[in-house]
């Protein structure tokens, strides 16, 4: 125990550093994720051919290619274009542009419990496509997308590590400047382990108490 303790310890500074900007990667692209994924979603819903279209093919796409892939050619393919991205950037853009696939077949997913009624209703009134989707459904919808749209933020917490493979210093990038210091491999893992527990149940608990909280309204 002395010396699992003590990896921690000695070496505290090298995971607060990792961790932090695990962190940092994982706020970004959550916020990007969300804003991009939810515009997508309201394309894949729209009245009109060429969103549904453009959201479709999005999608497919982006889901079907690894994660890998993305940072790849947002890291090496991108700067060919004379386009020059940092690392940290050319990461929480490829996490923003992987995620939001995903966070978009949620929204869609979310706007199909609601009743179809609702936006009948809404649309008599005369309000527009852009209102009845903010106003009307998407609040509804939401109830049934939190769910499975923790599941993948959370998911996106644990892909946040790729970026290591691409000279980002987070927490996937410590077990390799662990082992150059000769310390055990079994003990960092667990730490790093450890530490994204941390981070990813605080997001159990917030998905778990807007789930009551919403029961409850219902």
């Amino acid at each position: 125990m002395g010396e699992f303790l003590r990896v921690l310890t000695d070496n505290k500074q090298v995971f607060l550093d990792g961790f932090t900007t695990t962190v940092q990667l994982f706020l970004i692209a959550a916020v990007g994720s969300l804003v991009l994924g939810t515009l997508l979603g309201a394309m894949r819903v729209s009245p009109v051919p060429a969103l549904r279209a453009f959201g479709a093919t999005y999608v497919n796409i982006i889901r079907n290619t690894p994660l890998t892939l993305v940072f790849a050619f947002l890291v090496f393919a991108v700067p060919k274009l004379d386009v020059n991205i940092d690392y940290f950037p050319s990461a929480c853009i490829a996490l923003t542009i992987y995620t939001a696939a995903f966070i978009c077949e949620v929204v869609r997913s979310g706007v199909n419990t609601v009743a179809t009624g609702q936006a009948e209703a809404a649309r008599a009134l005369g309000m527009s496509f852009s209102q009845v989707l903010t106003l009307i459904v998407l609040p509804q919808a939401l109830r049934a997308m939190v769910p499975p749209l923790m599941s993948v933020l959370i998911a996106m917490l644990k892909n946040t590590t790729i970026a290591a493979g691409f000279s980002v210093v987070e927490a996937g990038a410590i077990p390799a400047y662990m082992s150059e210091r000769g310390e055990p491999q079994m003990a960092v893992l667990t730490w790093i382990v450890i530490g994204f527990l941390i981070l990813i149940i605080p997001l159990v608990a917030l998905q778990r108490f807007l789930e009551r909280k919403w029961a409850v309204a219902r």
